[in-house]
């Protein structure tokens, strides 16, 4: 049950931004959300992290290459965990992902990023 509002809160906040966002970008709030959907089970549980969702960051890092693409991801993850009310526990999981999954990404998972601010990934 839990899993099922997370997933539609994430997907009603994603809906939101696309409306806002400009339809130049080559990665859409909606493709966040379908490749990070796999991640759910383990942000909200804990325990071992799936391939599909370590696949899913990786698709997220090829998906944007450039500067806007990184900022346009980073903003509709920072929005989509903002829209949810998680847990420092729940956070903290989230955060771990990309070293879990040991994928370097330009970015902090976490509701206060500035992602303005990123341009290269990071080293984890």
């Amino acid at each position: 049950m839990a899993k099922n509002t997370l997933v539609i809160c994430i997907a009603l906040v994603c809906m939101t931004l696309i409306t806002s966002v400009p339809k130049t970008k080559a990665v859409s709030c909606m493709q966040v959300v379908q490749q990070l959907t796999p991640c759910i089970s383990y942000v909200e549980n804990g325990g071992a992290v799936s391939p599909q969702c370590c696949n899913g960051i990786r698709t997220l890092l090829s998906l944007a290459p450039a500067r806007q693409d990184r900022q346009t991801v980073c903003t509709c993850i920072k929005n989509a965990i903002r829209g949810i009310n998680f847990n420092q526990n729940t956070l903290n999981l989230a955060a771990g992902l990309p070293s879990k999954c040991r994928v370097n990404i330009p970015y902090q998972i976490s509701p206060s990023v500035d992602c303005a601010r990123w341009q290269t990934a990071t080293k984890i």
